[in-house]
């Protein structure tokens, strides 16, 4: 009898113990920013983001085939606000106007839209499939999207909380360098 009595423990105890890990390991905890499939929000990369940090995507302009680089930096409230936009060639395709408060500027052959303050809860990029070569840029470290996501595809990307379970879905950038 006694030994029943223990086995029950033991059961109710593991199971106890499977229940909470299931629950811990889908608690969002780490603040990302996020490439997911729009369709199913499923991850297909990230990299731990914190408020205040800043990352760049730079890919090349399909038609003259220079380098454009656009600067973001997460808020408080979880956007993403663009702050600068950096391209080499003024013609179709780049923006000819500024917004309030935005200064233009041309230095060393390159064009410069700054002081911007356009924010997103969340944006959708197509990665190129011949010559874009869309690359995020953070830190220390030059990330080529398309080790981690499909060339031509559509992408979103967001910042959002996720859970342990969510960052084996899919590949930290920083662990992939």
């Amino acid at each position: 009898m006694k030994i029943n009595w223990i086995k029950s423990k033991f059961f109710v105890l593991l199971t106890l113990i499977i229940f909470l890990s299931m629950i811990v390991i889908n608690i969002p905890y780490k603040q990302a920013l996020v490439f997911l499939t729009p369709e199913n929000n499923d991850i297909l990369c990230y990299v731990p983001i914190n408020a205040g940090e800043t990352f760049k995507i730079k890919y090349k302009h399909s038609i003259h085939l220079s380098d454009v680089i656009e600067s973001y930096k997460v808020t408080e409230t979880h956007k993403i606000r663009q702050y600068e936009l950096e391209y080499e060639d003024f013609a179709i395709g780049m923006p000819s106007e500024i917004a309030d408060g935005e200064n233009f500027e041309m230095k060393d052959g390159k064009y410069y839209i700054t002081n911007m303050t356009r924010e997103f809860a969340q944006f959708d990029l197509r990665l190129g499939q011949v010559r874009a070569n869309h690359t995020l840029i953070y830190e220390d470290i030059t990330y080529p999207l398309s080790k981690s996501i499909e060339p031509g595809s559509r992408v979103r990307i967001k910042i959002e909380a996720i859970s342990l379970l969510k960052q084996l879905e899919g590949v930290n950038i920083l662990d992939d360098k």
